[in-house]
């Protein structure tokens, strides 16, 4: 969902193989019979950050037009309700596709006001594949290991050396989970909340989703809109994009916020001796990426993992000060290692990643169609290359799999609804991740939503940042259904964003910047 690369035009390029286009399936129909589960047997599992939380597990078909038949396991946590008032279940997910969703229901129980959290049993869930819901996905562990080949395919083998590696992950899903990949997609996922719904003996839930989370609320809302008693999306996904257009949309983003990222530095000229000429300093980060693509820094830090280490400054501005010193010292201190440090904090997949990647690519490849003929790959992304080359052929190669992915394709359910009760819908104008005319679009599709827009904010994932303007517009929501009717355009309500970071004061671990948490439990690209 976000990438660049380096520079290359009209070099003969290899056909990978063109594949005849595998035709889209209608959407799941409705159960015949729901499933019941049993109630969920909590038990303790707090932990330092989050004393209070408690875990269990719950059963659901693995295909829900088949209720009887094989079942999975997906795991629960949850933040039980304190106060008399209770407003039911509060379900949360963190996005992804593939992200993990335990811890975020003792972040969201803690950072809300105590009083409107009391008021809820705060759940968060693995969805199926991911983490400790069994069985858990993990289709080649090797995947990302570096170094990757340089992610902007400017010569045939360069190219050929990266659909080799799409590929093989494709093959090894099919090989691994093929009884299991046709029913990872969204609307199961979607059908699963509602088996947490029953299990948990609740009417209706209460939602709140982060990025991919808000397609997973707005799917289950389509499906269930009965069941439906409050509805928070943040940083929402335009479901008329799903999900090749979606990505070639993030590369613009993402190049902007790239270039946010070098103004910024220019503005700091004294702290990181780079420059004031915004221009010339991204030309000095292309020439890094040159540098590295021949001379992998540590043997670790290539041009593809230079990549991936510099797209989460695009999720969130506090990272910038880290990405900074890094840049400032491999170019000017001929010093790699706070490079290294930084791909380690920021870029590196580790285990839990596999796993959540192996979900996002499920997920993503079975929701809807994609090209499956190489060479429309190959077109689309030059042409958005050219105007944005910070992360498109990184993004591309991120879906690639996608081409040439072992099951058919679903079609995108259709969200439009009538039937909710007011949604509050949060969106920064200038997030990468999901560009902000994906709100717009949703705040036309749910009838009576409410949208609050932090403009000029670049950050993914708003609500609970530190944004006391949007934290209240949440809080009003979830204690008692208010939601803001203004006249600001689109939006019903505008706050200002947080100031962009300064440069760091000391060498305090990354960790410790707020956001970083909250962007580990976002997840992947969406």
């Amino acid at each position: 969902m976000r990438k660049r690369a380096a520079v290359l035009c009209g070099a003969a390029v290899v056909v990978a193989g063109s594949l005849t286009a595998v035709p889209a399936e209608a959407g799941t129909p409705r159960a015949p019979e729901p499933f019941h589960a049993a109630a969920p047997a909590w038990k303790k599992c707090g932990t330092d950050d989050y004393p209070t939380l408690q875990c269990a597990s719950v059963e659901v078909p693995l295909d829900h037009t088949h209720p009887t038949g094989r079942k999975i396991t997906l795991a629960l946590s949850r933040v039980r309700h304190t106060a008399k008032k209770y407003q039911g279940p509060l379900l949360v997910n963190p996005g992804g596709p593939g992200g993990s969703g335990l811890t975020l229901a003792g972040f969201v129980a803690s950072s809300l006001p105590e009083e409107v959290a009391a008021q809820y049993d705060v759940i968060g869930f693995d969805p199926r594949g991911v983490g400790a819901s069994e069985p858990a996905l993990d289709c080649a562990p090797d995947h990302f290991d570096p170094v990757r080949p340089d992610s902007v395919p400017t010569t045939p083998a360069v190219e050929q050396a990266n659909l080799t590696r799409v590929r093989s992950f494709a093959a090894a899903c099919g090989r691994k989970y093929a009884d299991l990949l046709p029913y990872i997609d969204t609307t199961s996922a979607a059908r699963d909340l509602d088996v947490i719904r029953r299990a948990l003996g609740a009417k209706r839930i209460n939602y709140f989703g982060y990025s991919y989370g808000t397609y997973l609320g707005a799917v289950y809302a389509k499906l269930f809109p009965e069941r439906v008693r409050r509805l928070v999306l943040d940083s929402v996904v335009d479901p008329t994009e799903v999900w090749y257009d979606a990505n070639l949309s993030q590369d613009h983003a993402f190049n902007d916020r790239h270039r946010a990222f070098m103004d910024w530095v220019a503005r700091y000229d004294t702290a990181y001796g780079l420059g004031t000429d915004p221009e010339k300093i991204e030309a000095r980060w292309y020439a890094m990426r040159a540098a590295l693509r021949k001379n992998p820094a540590g043997g670790k830090v290539g041009a593809a993992e230079l990549e991936d280490t510099y797209i989460p400054g695009g999720y969130y501005n506090g990272y910038w000060p880290y990405l900074a010193e890094a840049f400032s010292a491999y170019v000017n201190d001929k010093d790699a290692e706070p490079l290294i440090e930084a791909f380690e904090d920021f870029g590196a997949v580790d285990a839990a990643g596999d796993n959540g990647y192996s979900i996002y690519t499920a997920v993503e490849c079975r929701d809807a169609g994609w090209p499956r003929d190489w060479s429309q790959w190959r077109k689309d992304n030059w042409e958005v290359y050219e105007r944005a080359p910070f992360m498109t052929w990184n993004n591309a190669w991120y879906n690639a799999s996608c081409a040439f992915w072992p099951t058919g394709s679903l079609r995108p359910e259709r969200i439009r609804n009538s039937e909710l009760p007011p949604a509050l819908l949060f969106q920064a104008t200038h997030d990468a991740a999901t560009p902000y005319q994906g709100a717009a679009t949703v705040h036309r599709l749910l009838d009576r939503s409410s949208l609050v827009v932090e403009t000029g904010g670049g950050n993914h994932g708003i609500t609970l940042s530190g944004n006391a303007c949007l934290d209240r517009h949440l809080a009003a929501y979830l204690a008692d259904g208010t939601v803001p009717r203004g006249s600001h355009g689109e939006a019903d309500a505008v706050c200002a964003p947080l100031p962009d970071p300064k440069p760091l004061t000391s060498k305090a671990a990354p960790t410790t910047a707020r956001g970083s948490t909250l962007h580990g439990l976002l997840g992947f690209r969406g």
